[in-house]
């Protein structure tokens, strides 16, 4: 067998084609489309997705993306609403947190949303505790002062 050409470049090369694909255009939603983010992953390829029309989708991340696009709780995704099943949809395209960002500047998502908040409440729970490991002086006088 021949060689590539020296070390790693077929992962060099399989990098660049990766790059190539996310200097594309943006992609907005057409018809019997909506944009949504990831509430929970549910496993078996399904996760639950709060619509920015109002509802909570079950939806199901389709074959192409399994296993070579990551998803995780707090991604903004587009997805494919079902003819048939208006409470479930399919996984169209994941948007990265820069894509999210312009459709946020374009008016495509509600200026409420947090892009960037990827984190579990029971992360947010440690956080918490670890911050809150001071002392409440006048809750404690008060109790003296009873």
């Amino acid at each position: 067998m021949g060689k590539t050409g020296g070390k790693n470049q077929k992962n060099k090369k399989r990098i660049s084609r990766d790059l190539e694909k996310e200097k594309g255009e943006l992609i907005f939603k057409e018809i019997g489309q909506e944009y949504a983010q990831i509430l929970r992953m549910l496993g078996n390829g399904r996760c639950e997705t709060y619509c920015f029309d109002g509802i909570k989708r079950l939806c199901h991340i389709r074959g192409k993306m399994r296993k070579k696009i990551w998803i995780n709780i707090g991604d903004i995704v587009l997805i494919g609403i079902r003819d048939f099943q208006d409470q479930k949809g399919d996984i169209i395209l994941k948007y990265s947190s820069g894509e999210a960002r312009s459709l946020k500047a374009y008016g495509e998502l509600p200026s409420s949303i947090q892009i960037n908040h990827n984190e579990n409440p029971e992360q947010d729970k440690i956080k918490n505790s670890f911050f809150d490991e001071g002392f409440d002086f006048e809750y404690q006088e008060n109790l003296i002062s009873e």
